[in-house]
């Protein structure tokens, strides 16, 4: 469980991250630097969640090593499929981040969504339904990985 308490946001217990795979943890279907150990530090805290369309069918290969779900999306509504993925897991349990449009929902959906501008960019909409936007998705780990960051961003 990671714990995020932040005067004025609240207190929530997160039980699950969810993540989109690429444009947020991959570029081109291959994992991005320096995203493996912190991923393993997170696994330890919270049940990890892949949620992708797994357009390079790469998804599985790159993530083998880690103590993950992986959910390949069946339909042509990912929004729709997305945000119900949020909702079946708990949303006050979950922070959600992703980068396209696609996550929108997903993103509103959770406890915390954390939009990336990664190397595929990010879709300006994701960032405005977002409660924080990092830089990058090494940025975005680090802040449950160091949860004081985050309630710094996060107070009100």
């Amino acid at each position: 469980m990671i714990l995020i308490d932040s005067p004025g946001w609240g207190r929530r217990e997160i039980e699950h991250i969810v993540l989109d795979f690429n444009g947020t943890l991959a570029c081109d279907g291959k994992l991005l630097v320096d995203v493996d150990h912190r991923l393993a530090k997170l696994s330890i805290k919270a049940r990890l969640h892949l949620c992708t369309a797994d357009y390079f069918g790469t998804v599985a290969d790159e993530t083998r090593r880690f103590d993950l779900a992986i959910k390949v999306l069946k339909t042509n509504n990912q929004v729709q499929e997305k945000a119900e993925f949020i909702r079946r897991l708990g949303p006050l349990q979950v922070v959600a981040i992703g980068n396209g449009g696609a996550d929108l929902q997903m993103l509103k959906e959770a406890a915390l969504g954390i939009a990336v501008i990664g190397p595929e960019g990010a879709c300006s909409q994701t960032i405005m339904a977002a409660d924080v936007v990092c830089s990058d998705i090494q940025e975005a780990l680090d802040l449950l990985l160091y949860t004081k960051r985050l309630a710094s961003t996060l107070q009100r």
